[in-house]
């Protein structure tokens, strides 16, 4: 089956036209219907927003990109994931549950395309962080040991959204970082696999300057709401297995969504619609082996 493939190479200012796009469209909606067959898990304390901004690229350290990431904090468990994402998800099921036709959720969704594919699910199940995450048209479930950075935390002080925060060091998954936490919000929890310190992480970046996150607001729950999580149609991989797939993909990103596609019609073309050949895009990770 086709699916729609395109979003994934405007990361980089190209565009990747697929044969019969609208139609791809529908079809991928149709698919991600499954993917929104979820169930929760637990109930939302509060909510996080964070400004996540990024190096894909580190020859053109001045390029960098962002993206408005979300962390819902419950009594156990977490989940960090992309505000657009979380839209464009919340607005396919509702307009499936009150019967709008296919072609106006293509429509919609169209118009929120997140840079991020990621959710990010700590201590679920307990003890573990778990990720679903995107390559194209490919979904990938991967479970791992909830790694707790080894902080070291300096008397260092600053204000920080109205809170009084500490400075604390780790290394960790290959970068060395710097966080700020606040303990008058006593939650071991912070953006993207960083937590372990004893308050929350309002503000984290590694020391290159390569990935840095923000706090931009904080909302306590009404609620009522919860953390959900649903595999359905996801392939179990390892972390290493998943990394590769990124790796893959980055080296020829057109073979990589021919060999998930065969049957579709790919044709990259740049911002003045000239066709081009796509290989060897900018991969700088956040997670690095060392």
């Amino acid at each position: 089956m086709k699916r729609f493939i395109w979003m994934w190479a405007t990361l980089i200012g190209f565009s990747l036209q697929v044969e019969s796009v609208y139609a791809q469209v529908l079809i991928n909606i149709s698919d991600r219907n499954e993917s929104l067959k979820t169930e929760p898990i637990d109930e939302v304390q509060f909510t996080v927003q964070y400004d996540m901004r990024w190096m894909p690229d580190t020859l053109r350290p001045d390029r960098l990109q962002d993206e408005t990431m979300m962390l819902n904090v419950g009594t156990k468990r977490s989940v960090y994931y992309s505000y657009a994402k979380y839209l464009s998800d919340s607005i396919v099921r509702a307009c499936r549950e009150a019967g709008v036709s296919m072609s106006v959720i293509a429509e919609q969704v169209m118009r929120l395309q997140g840079r991020v594919s990621y959710k990010i699910y700590k201590n679920y199940p307990e003890g573990k962080v778990t990720t679903l995450d995107q390559v194209a048209a490919n979904r990938f479930h991967c479970e791992e040991i909830n790694e707790r950075p080894q902080w070291e935390i300096h008397p260092d002080t600053a204000m920080i959204l109205g809170y009084v925060c500490r400075r604390a060091t780790a290394r960790f998954k290959g970068r060395d970082y710097e966080a700020w936490f606040a303990a008058d919000i006593p939650r071991s929890e912070g953006p993207w696999k960083l937590y372990g310190l004893p308050g929350l992480i309002l503000k984290a970046a590694d020391t290159r300057g390569h990935y840095r996150f923000a706090c931009t607001g904080l909302v306590q729950s009404r609620g009522g709401e919860t953390i959900r999580y649903g595999d359905q149609g996801y392939e179990t991989v390892s972390r290493k297995q998943l990394n590769r797939q990124f790796e893959r993909h980055a080296a020829d990103p057109a073979a990589y969504a021919k060999a998930g596609n065969p049957h579709a019609n790919l044709v990259f073309r740049n911002e003045s619609g000239e066709s081009v050949s796509l290989k060897n895009m900018p991969y700088n990770p956040i997670e690095r082996e060392e």
